[in-house]
């Protein structure tokens, strides 16, 4: 089956849209998107979009942002968690786009990565739900699903998106991180995942070695402390 029929197939089943997705829809603003990415670090969709709305219901420009008082910021984006870093990243984001590109989110990866605290996954989101660029973001569904499914084979997600680049035709990238963080939300769950209504489960192999290393890893660390 071609990796284009298993991704339709997924994407047939799946409700709903994630945030980065509302985003996309709603209007191509790549500052509102690259702010967002940010606010999701370790956190789930439905505080990075409260969060994200109550910021830009406030400040909704670089210019307005990084001459917001950080104590005002942590306080409008406190619902994403660690808010206090993030508060200061968003700022120190805002700054640099204006000193260095005019106010406007840069297209270019290279570009995306310079600035503070962005990293791989942040850059291609903005590239894919901003700009249309082809792009693997690689998130913690997008890793783990993949390595569940046997496509690949690797230990971070750096590994995982260098993979899946190799293995998955160009014309699939854009679509690929939408539907696996809707998959890895709704069904290919972390921990006890919908096999019942999974529309790949006859032709998953059901890796968990990655899961289990990280039971094992958690335990071991767990065995040590209370020693």
């Amino acid at each position: 089956m071609k990796f284009s029929e298993i991704l339709d197939k997924i994407d047939v089943v799946l409700e709903g849209e994630a945030h980065l997705d509302e985003l996309a829809r709603e209007r191509q603003d790549p500052f509102k998107i690259l702010i967002s990415t940010i606010l999701s670090a370790r956190t789930r969709d439905a505080n990075t979009r409260e969060a994200t709305q109550t910021l830009f219901a406030k400040h909704n420009t670089p210019e307005r942002i990084s001459s917001a008082n950080v104590e005002q910021l942590e306080k409008l984006i406190y619902k994403s968690g660690f808010y206090k870093v993030k508060a200061a990243r968003i700022k120190e984001v805002s700054q640099v786009l204006l000193e260095k590109y005019n106010g406007k989110v840069p297209n270019n990866f290279n570009e995306l990565m310079s600035l503070p605290g962005v990293g791989a996954k942040t850059a291609n989101c903005v590239l894919v739900y901003a700009y249309k660029i082809p792009a693997i973001p690689v998130d913690t569904h997008v890793h783990r699903i993949s390595n569940r499914i046997g496509w690949v084979n690797t230990k971070n997600p750096g590994k995982t998106e260098d993979a899946l680049r190799d293995l998955i035709p160009r014309d699939q990238w854009i679509r690929l991180n939408r539907i696996f963080v809707k998959f890895g939300q709704e069904i290919c769950l972390p921990n006890n995942p919908k096999h019942e209504i999974c529309p790949i489960e006859d032709i998953c192999p059901k890796d968990f070695s990655m899961e289990l290393a990280l039971k094992k890893k958690k335990e071991k660390k767990n065995t040590k402390s209370v020693k």
